[in-house]
């Protein structure tokens, strides 16, 4: 930091020390000012922000001491540093236990004091910088906003705080497109692992290969095309939350392999023989009837039970439909500033087109829809004609018989990497944005470079 930066409050009362002491650190370019008495320092600290607060032990009224607890009660990170004479020395070490940084004794010695001041700027550099850390981090750990006022909703969220302050595998059950992954991501940042992450895997996007590759990691060589060693999702999750999105579509082989992993907590890489430990929660998602798929012998009734020990199921928006409203303005927000559009809200015939309509493909459906209105949208409002619903409203299709615009989206994107080769730049033209979105999209979706020349559609 430089010494601009810094603001250093000096207090004594006696006014030699105090006018030397600041021409001292103006001379060094030091934000400075002086009070006579700790009832003026107290004003000072509470009229502007200081940094360092150089005071005197021995004071009339009240004394150093003093001066500082209530320096702490204000701002707990500003460095105090004690002035006093060599008699005062054991006052001045119990103004260290009470938080001092540190005492210099007077008459002051210039080099003691520059060394002092160095070391307070450090102090104060580090604390600014853990200060700063943990805003960033608090802000990465804030999940997704989980929209709506209805009973139902209500009733998950109570049910989300309830089962964070444990360390029980949850099931989250639902349609597709009712915020599983958000409602996953909503009980990891309340739980006691939000300081360690969140590793999301949708399993059924992978083959059992792929997918067994991506959890357990493997070794260079264990399989052609295995450059490098690489770490899988289980030791990522290592401390932090390990989601696994429909997990019903995992093989019987990875079934057993999994509840291997739940039990004993360790593995090895593919092509290792290092035994690794981990320490991770298990949410999981599934739109799988899990019951009957034990009946049929498709699933392994013991890891469902090792999974499914505490189970939140999500409702539909058609059974939540006085959140639709909040939930498109939320999104309309979102867009509109991301757009720079001057798009404020919703026609009343617009609303009454959304709350009306059934959304089979749920809370995803309804945000491409409002992503949609907003970029056609020509005023403030966004009107009926500004929607597109991709289904009639007729409730004749049912949903899951129609695919999302995001799988739709998915695709194309899957189909141009593959025409080009996996030319970013060429794949980037065609679809007409930028290679920056589409490298975005690509993490997004999962694509891997074994994906780009495989047919999925």
């Amino acid at each position: 930091m430089k010494p601009e930066e810094i603001g250093i409050l000096i207090v004594d009362d006696e006014a030699s020390v105090r006018d030397s002491l600041y021409q001292w650190f103006k001379a060094d370019g030091y934000r400075v000012d002086t009070a006579d008495e700790g009832a003026t320092a107290l004003k000072r600290l509470q009229e502007t922000a200081w940094d360092i607060v150089l005071l005197d032990i021995k004071m009339p009224g009240m004394d150093g001491i003093e001066l500082q607890k209530r320096i702490k009660e204000i701002d707990n990170n500003i460095v105090t540093i004690i002035m006093t004479a060599y008699a005062s020395v054991d006052t001045a070490i119990q103004g260290l236990k009470d938080g001092a940084f540190d005492y210099i004794t007077k008459p002051i010695d210039p080099d003691d004091l520059s060394r002092l001041i160095r070391n307070a700027v450090e102090k104060r550099r580090l604390i600014t910088e853990n200060i700063q850390l943990r805003q960033h981090i608090e802000e990465l750990l804030l999940p997704e906003e989980v929209v709506g006022e209805s009973q139902a909703i209500k009733k998950v969220m109570d049910m989300v705080d309830t089962v964070s302050r444990t360390d029980s595998t949850v099931m989250v059950l639902g349609e597709s497109g009712t915020g599983k992954e958000l409602i996953a991501r909503a009980i990891h940042s309340r739980s006691s692992r939000r300081y360690f992450p969140i590793i999301a895997i949708n399993c059924g996007a992978y083959t059992e290969g792929l997918l067994e590759s991506e959890l357990f990691g493997h070794e260079k060589g264990s399989f052609t095309g295995a450059m490098y060693r690489r770490k899988g999702k289980l030791e990522m999750a290592d401390k932090g939350t390990l989601f696994l999105d429909e997990v019903g579509n995992i093989s019987e082989k990875m079934q057993m392999d999994l509840l291997r992993v739940i039990e004993t907590k360790k593995f090895t890489r593919l092509g290792g023989d290092k035994t690794i430990d981990v320490d991770f929660r298990i949410i999981c998602a599934t739109n799988k009837n899990l019951e009957k798929a034990i009946k049929d012998g498709s699933f392994r009734e013991d890891l469902y039970y090792r999974l499914n020990v505490f189970s939140i199921v999500l409702p539909t928006l058609k059974e939540r439909r006085e959140d639709i409203p909040l939930i498109a303005r939320y999104f309309l927000k979102q867009y509109a500033q991301s757009m720079n559009k001057d798009v404020v809200d919703f026609s009343p015939q617009a609303r009454e087109a959304f709350t009306g309509y059934d959304w089979p493909g749920n809370i995803r459906e309804l945000r491409n829809a409002v992503e949609r209105a907003v970029v056609v949208a020509k005023g403030k409002y966004i009107k009926v004609d500004d929607i597109c619903f991709p289904v009639p409203a007729t409730g004749a299709i049912v949903s899951g018989e129609v695919e999302s615009l995001e799988e739709i989206e998915r695709k194309h994107i899957l189909k141009i990497l593959n025409q080009t080769k996996g030319n970013i730049a060429q794949a980037a033209e065609i679809l007409g944005i930028s290679r920056l979105t589409l490298y975005n999209k690509i993490e997004k979706y999962g694509f891997r470079r074994d994906d780009l020349n495989k047919q999925y559609l």
